[in-house]
């Protein structure tokens, strides 16, 4: 009798605590689209080359463990749902240690790898958009059956959505014609927003591209010009956020009640490259984890020589992925207009 006595009080109350957390923050939830950048772990149960799920990877979150994101530490979502009074991390939705009351103030539906193009998630085997789309409906009808329809829907119409990818979609993807495709990735934005905003969504968070051509990857190939960034790369990374920018303001206007954001993070980054004294003794041209130069992923491991003791003096951890510092700088760039426009 205890048992069946006492299961329903601790779930009550462990309700009532996250209605206590949703009321006392600026937002009720933190929900993740997106790739590695903001992918907290769900790769980890996928059949993919592409994972994070061992040391170094993590060394220096919290506990030193692998946490399956891409970086020394924290991710951007992370640092935003702690800003916006929520939880100091955000889990994957795959990850088997969480379920739904660990999602109800935060979830990453996330994929290392992914992009817009489906073709793009089909070259390493990653879960492709349109599979994000289907975890979230799921997550919807779990979240009702944990808070009650109504609480739920209020929490899903006035949550905070991040949406972070298209990198992989040039360079996995268009890298040979990327100007040629750049119309048709917008389109591919513009369908999943839309398709966002028919679900109810309303408050987006959309990240731009950042300078791909400064990625340590793309200098170790850029022999012929010295190992310096690739400039044609950053080009059309900048027209591409142009075109971005246009569709933020075009659906604003469109879509009643839709508060769309676009971020720069183009800016953010390539000031920390091209000016590190601004920041600290940066290493720009590459990362910390093995030679920085080419290694990401599985080539990425505790047994790679040269990993350097402190990630924080480096830009990137790996070969394409931001420290936790770096991560750290780019979400304060953009706070305050985050926090004032979605507050």
């Amino acid at each position: 009798m205890a048992y069946t006595y006492t299961t329903p009080r601790l779930l009550v109350v462990a309700e009532l605590l996250i209605l206590v957390s949703i009321t006392e923050s600026k937002v009720p939830a933190i929900i993740v689209f997106g790739d590695s950048t903001v992918d907290a772990g769900n790769n980890n149960v996928v059949p993919t080359l592409l994972k994070s799920n061992f040391r170094p990877y993590g060394r220096d979150f919290a506990g030193g463990r692998p946490t399956r994101r891409f970086s020394n530490g924290r991710i951007p979502p992370d640092f935003i749902s702690e800003a916006f009074g929520l939880k100091p991390t955000v889990p994957a939705y795959l990850d088997p240690a969480y379920n739904i009351s660990d999602f109800a103030t935060g979830v990453c539906f996330a994929s290392a790898g992914t992009g817009y193009d489906n073709a793009t998630s089909d070259v390493l085997k990653v879960i492709p958009m349109w599979k994000e789309l289907e975890y979230y409906k799921a997550y919807k009808n779990k979240l009702r059956a944990y808070v009650g329809k109504d609480k739920a829907n209020e929490i899903l119409s006035e949550a905070l959505y991040l949406m972070s990818l298209g990198t992989n979609d040039f360079l996995e993807n268009y890298y040979l014609s990327p100007k040629r495709q750049s119309q048709f990735i917008v389109q591919q934005y513009e369908d999943f927003l839309r398709e966002l905003y028919s679900l109810g969504v309303r408050k987006i968070s959309l990240t731009g591209l950042p300078p791909m051509g400064c990625l340590p990857l793309e200098r170790t190939i850029n022999i012929l010009g010295q190992n310096e960034c690739v400039e044609k790369f950053n080009n059309v990374v900048l027209e591409f956020n142009g075109k971005l920018d246009g569709l933020v303001k075009r659906l604003n206007k469109e879509l009643p009640g839709l508060r769309l954001l676009s971020i720069d993070v183009y800016k953010i980054l390539n000031q920390i490259i091209k000016k590190p004294s601004l920041y600290g003794k940066f290493v720009v041209g590459k990362g910390c984890c093995a030679t920085g130069k080419f290694e990401l992923s599985y080539l990425c491991n505790k047994l790679s020589p040269f990993t350097c003791s402190d990630a924080n003096k480096y830009v990137f951890w790996d070969a394409f992925h931001p420290t936790e510092k770096t991560n750290h700088i780019i979400v304060n760039s953009f706070l305050d207009k985050l926090l004032a426009y979605f507050c």
